[in-house]
């Protein structure tokens, strides 16, 4: 029989009640994630601690364990672990407070909070054990792309794709993965940006939400910090942070001395197109599928970037003139009228 929403409700604050010792233990939502993950406070005498909600038939909790054990063991910041309960799926954990990255960001905070950021990325790229992780291989990046065209043109802007504006598609997605199958591979997050990073000195920034980490291209990362989702910032000084980026990697021989400023920011542009492509999905699904419209909200921006870097590669300029006449009617914040 299925657990309603209740049971489950009161299953996660007797766990919590019996894990920390505190009977009288009162939970209040933290916050949520874009899957069934579900984030709790609860106030112990003073000292706040998180319960993670982790459905295991939806979301296991394991490679949450497994990727926080590995960030940790490479001198990261992440939540440490008090108690575990994988077979129902709960989790007590640090809390790194409530402090993201996300409101705090302006023209005058950036650049301390991002160098941070960075620090902690070449850090992850250099030291974490990649040992059996997943690979964001070419039918993995097929599979997000692919949400695009179904959930974003198709469902969210009830358009139809014809064949031809299929082989249009289909040859930028080609030109992304190749761009992509050129970078040599790391440790990647895979949603490293504003929302997931913590203030919380003196180990700044507090990473979450890596359950979901692979080994993937170089600057996939870098792409999902400098071309966030959820805030943007002009192209020079965007392109500053890349470069700075691209000589710490020669420093750490990641990369060679034969990758040179322009390619370099060609793998950037491509990684976060491939991004931001299945971003445009991903949001639009998040509402049809899943009933959370706050990622509409988003859609513009992504869209931006989408068209500005697509327009920068003359062989996505097709792909970018599609993507544009069939958004070009709509208010994409907007759903889709039943």
């Amino acid at each position: 029989m299925p657990t309603t929403s209740t049971d489950r409700s009161a299953a996660r604050l007797a766990w919590a009640r019996a894990a920390t010792g505190h009977p009288g233990l009162a939970l209040v939502p933290a916050s949520a994630d874009a899957s069934f993950r579900s984030y709790w406070r609860g106030d112990l005498d003073g000292r706040t601690v998180i319960v993670m909600d982790s459905p295991p038939a939806q979301e296991n909790p394991a490679p949450w364990i497994d990727i926080g054990g590995r960030l940790a063991a490479a001198g990261l910041h992440v939540p440490a672990i008090e108690a575990v309960d994988a077979t129902q799926g709960f989790l007590l954990i640090e809390d790194l407070g409530t402090r993201t990255y996300l409101p705090e960001l302006n023209t005058s905070s950036v650049d301390a909070l991002y160098a941070d950021a960075l620090d902690a990325l070449v850090h992850m790229q250099t030291q974490v054990d990649t040992h059996d992780l997943p690979a964001f291989d070419r039918a993995w990046q097929t599979m997000e792309l692919e949400i695009m065209p179904t959930w974003f043109i198709e469902k969210h802007l009830g358009l139809p794709i014809s064949c031809d504006e299929w082989d249009v598609v289909e040859a930028a997605f080609d030109t992304i993965m190749h761009g992509i199958a050129e970078q040599p591979r790391t440790f990647m997050h895979r949603d490293y940006h504003s929302r997931n990073l913590l203030i919380c000195p003196p180990h700044n920034p507090g990473i979450i939400d890596f359950q979901g980490a692979m080994v993937g291209p170089v600057t996939y990362d870098l792409a999902s910090l400098l071309r966030d989702c959820y805030i943007a910032w002009d192209n020079e000084r965007v392109e500053g942070w890349v470069e700075g980026y691209r000589l710490r990697l020669l420093h750490t021989h990641i990369i060679g001395e034969d990758i040179d400023s322009d390619r370099f920011r060609r793998w950037f542009d491509l990684a976060g197109l491939q991004r931001h492509i299945k971003v445009l999905g991903l949001f639009c699904r998040l509402w049809y599928r899943d009933g959370k419209a706050g990622y509409l909200d988003d859609l513009p921006r992504v869209l931006a970037y989408v068209l500005d870097v697509a327009r920068r590669h003359h062989e996505l300029a097709d792909f970018a003139d599609l993507i544009e006449r069939k958004a070009a009617s709509r208010d994409i914040r907007r759903p889709l009228e039943a």
